[in-house]
């Protein structure tokens, strides 16, 4: 079993494409609170911790099928001529999906949501407190329950034909949302799995990043899946996602551009969130024509209450720039009830209760 105590919530398979030695062993690694590039990284001890998902090792097992399928599929994609296939899209959106849920970035920002709301309402961390690999076996379990969340997404490659390459990162699946962001009528919700105007991001290789979008709101023009990008601010853009997301680490293909890298964060370091989660904390403040009304409150002016409700809303960065080769569809549309749910795409409609859903423009 010891062999199998060193699990990686970044496979070693999908940094290897990062390698900057050819035996794929070793990375170049930027770590952001020292600033600073540390050359030949040994890759079996990036993103890894002793008995990550557990020492029974079911799931560790249940992952090596699917990164032995990655690896093939990647070796595919960077053969001359490939054509993207709908077998294939469906298995990147999944694997985007399973490495958004699996990093320890996430089950970290799982774990200080749930400690805070314990705080908040007042429960004794010795009674219930989560910890980490509860929430690692909870994501997993939640991506079996729901792996098809993002197969409605559209899907393309982003072929790199810059001389700046692709960065990767601890925390290299992004989730964000241009529509949400720039929107002034989502102003106060936030955006989930199954929100409207939703963008994934991953790096492949340092010339190939997968790309899904909510193809009801965006619009991107391909050849056989590829879009060709030639302009250096357009990569930068993408870049800056994995400066933005990440938790500790960026990783890259290159030895010699600590200078730049240091330059590229400092330009967006302000942009990236100090917490990933607002809870609002609101009590019972009247009832009117059997309507409970809340208000919201500081929980440390709070008092005691019979009724309160709290809110956690996710905080996700917002870039600088966007590529410019997401564009806008033309009569785009989203869905909402006027709730908090918020706005979503119509795949998930089926999912939701409540007040009926009605079609807007985006």
């Amino acid at each position: 079993m010891a062999s199998n105590k060193n699990q990686h919530y970044v496979p070693q398979c999908y940094l290897r494409r990062f390698s900057s030695a050819e035996s794929g062993a070793a990375i170049s690694l930027f770590n952001l609170d020292r600033e600073k590039l540390i050359e030949n990284a040994p890759i079996k001890n990036q993103c890894s911790k002793g008995y990550f998902y557990g020492d029974d090792l079911v799931i560790e097992k249940d992952l090596q099928p699917i990164e032995g399928e990655y690896s093939a599929v990647i070796n595919q994609i960077i053969e001359p001529g490939y054509k993207l296939s709908e077998e294939h899209k469906i298995f990147l959106k999944r694997f985007w999906l399973l490495q958004n849920m699996r990093t320890d970035a996430a089950s970290k920002r799982s774990v200080e949501m749930s400690d805070e709301m314990g705080v908040v309402a007042g429960i004794d961390p010795s009674v219930y407190r989560q910890e980490l690999k509860d929430a690692v076996i909870q994501s997993m379990k939640i991506f079996y329950e729901h792996i098809d969340m993002v197969d409605d997404l559209k899907v393309c490659l982003i072929k790199n034909k810059t001389n700046n390459e692709f960065i990767t990162s601890d925390d290299p699946a992004v989730l964000s949302n241009k529509w949400h962001i720039l929107k002034k009528s989502s102003s106060g919700l936030s955006f989930g799995l199954g929100s409207a105007g939703n963008i994934i991001l991953l790096p492949l290789t340092p010339n190939i990043l997968c790309l899904g979008y909510d193809g009801d709101v965006y619009s991107v023009r391909h050849n056989n899946g590829w879009v060709d990008v030639k302009d250096k601010s357009d990569i930068r853009s993408l870049n800056e996602h994995q400066f933005l997301n990440c938790r500790a680490n960026i990783y890259t293909h290159k030895s010699n551009i600590e200078n730049e890298l240091i330059s590229d964060y400092a330009k967006i370091v302000s942009r990236k969130p100090i917490l990933r989660h607002n809870i609002t904390y609101s009590v019972l403040d009247r009832v009117d024509n059997g309507f409970k009304r809340y208000k919201v409150i500081d929980k440390k002016e709070a008092g005691d209450h019979n009724k309160a409700l709290m809110h956690c809303q996710m905080i996700y960065p917002k870039p600088s720039l966007w590529p410019k080769q997401i564009g806008w569809r033309n009569k785009g549309f989203v869905f909402s009830n006027g709730s908090g749910v918020g706005y979503i795409r119509r795949s998930r409609i089926g999912t939701m209760t409540g007040e009926k859903f009605r079609k807007m423009r985006a």
